[in-house]
């Protein structure tokens, strides 16, 4: 089995090679068909979260342990169960892997929040993830049937969709269906959002982002208007094209994007944060119930989450977001293209050439194509 490890926060990835796990218990073993390249994965790679003032929150004090094989958007084809794996899961069968895996004993867990839990064994963080040809799912209810979509569409609802969909729950229905949504940053995150925003039924997403292929990329997904935040007047463009801000979804998580996501909301207002880039705020607590906004965190999701989302794409069929397909020999120029910017979409990795079997890939040039 190879496999791509950090072994050293903020060094290259290395290239491992070891004996392929045999399934014990109620593990299934899947042959990697592609895994998504996440932001998350950077943070993991760096060794840290930007807390802000010169704090930062070290992957160590997380209890991660290296080496570390990264990735957790994968679609895996089963290759061997476990002598405890139901006999409905066989060998040839295609899946997306759930990796926000708890400890499964805690009363978060039991209550169906394992993403939530304490102790957390996500894969691709505190357990051996996607950028690998073979990757381990400790128990056949974490896969999760992507019925006729191709591996690299159905990749990246893992987080990017899973993220976006658990913030798009919390916001009231009647908004949703009644009022534009702001999407702050049209990354894998952002892009994601607004397919899927549409798909949920709201009639108008907003999108703000520095980017102007990005922004492009934004409209073909069915964004109403896609607002530079370095235009003077982007407040005004903002309100101007969404009415009334009821809903901001940040999916940067900035101290400047939060900042803004705050100014633009209207009396009664609500801010979805989900993004992780970091830094400090300054608020004014007074502020908070006088305008009567609430400012929520949102955390990837949970299981019944992602069956339901994954239900959600199959029925309604969301404008898929541009995607590239890289070799896995390429994971480490995937991670630094992802961290420098230059990524329009989601890059996944194949451990074959690139490519992913029965797969049509858009490229990034296609993706930036108005």
């Amino acid at each position: 089995m190879i496999s791509y490890q950090v072994t050293a926060f903020g060094e290259p990835l290395t290239r491992a090679e070891r004996a392929t796990p045999a399934p014990q218990g109620s593990e299934v073993l899947l042959r990697v068909l592609t895994a998504g390249v996440c932001h998350t994965d950077i943070h993991t790679w760096e060794g840290s979260y930007d807390l802000g003032g010169s704090k930062r929150l070290s992957m160590q004090q997380r209890g991660v342990t290296l080496p570390l094989t990264l990735g957790h958007e994968t679609v895996g084809e089963v290759v061997a169960t476990g002598p405890d794996v139901p006999e409905d899961v066989q060998p040839g069968q295609r899946y997306l892997v759930y990796p926000w895996i708890g400890c499964g004993d805690c009363k978060v867990c039991r209550r169906g929040r394992e993403n939530l839990c304490a102790s957390p064994r996500f894969l691709g963080i505190f357990r051996p993830g996607g950028y690998s040809d073979h990757i381990v799912a400790p128990h056949a209810r974490y896969l999760v049937d992507i019925g006729e979509l191709r591996p690299e569409q159905a990749a990246p609802y893992a987080c990017s969709g899973l993220t976006t969909y658990s913030a798009i729950r919390k916001i009231p229905e009647d908004v949703l269906a009644e009022e534009s949504v702001v999407v702050i940053g049209a990354g894998g995150l952002g892009l994601m959002g607004v397919t899927l925003l549409r798909a949920m039924g709201c009639g108008s997403v907003v999108v703000v982002e520095p980017d102007g292929a990005r922004r492009g990329a934004a409209l073909a997904a069915g964004a109403h208007a896609a607002i530079d935040p370095g235009a003077a007047d982007a407040a005004a463009q903002v309100r101007q094209a969404a009415g009334a801000v009821w809903a901001v979804i940040d999916c940067v998580g900035a101290a400047s994007t939060v900042q803004l996501g705050l100014d633009l909301l209207t009396k009664g207002g609500q801010l979805i944060l989900v993004g992780l880039f970091g830094g400090e705020l300054s608020l004014s607590p007074a502020l908070v119930p006088m305008r009567a906004i609430s400012i929520e965190g949102s955390y990837i999701g949970n299981l019944d989450e992602l069956r339901a989302l994954m239900a959600l794409v199959r029925e309604r069929k969301p404008i898929a977001i541009p995607t590239a397909c890289r070799c896995l020999d390429n994971a480490q120029s995937a991670l630094a293209d992802l961290a420098a910017g230059r990524v329009v979409g989601r890059l996944l990795l194949s451990p074959t050439d690139g490519t992913v079997p029965e797969a049509s890939p858009v490229t990034l040039e296609q993706a930036t194509q108005p």
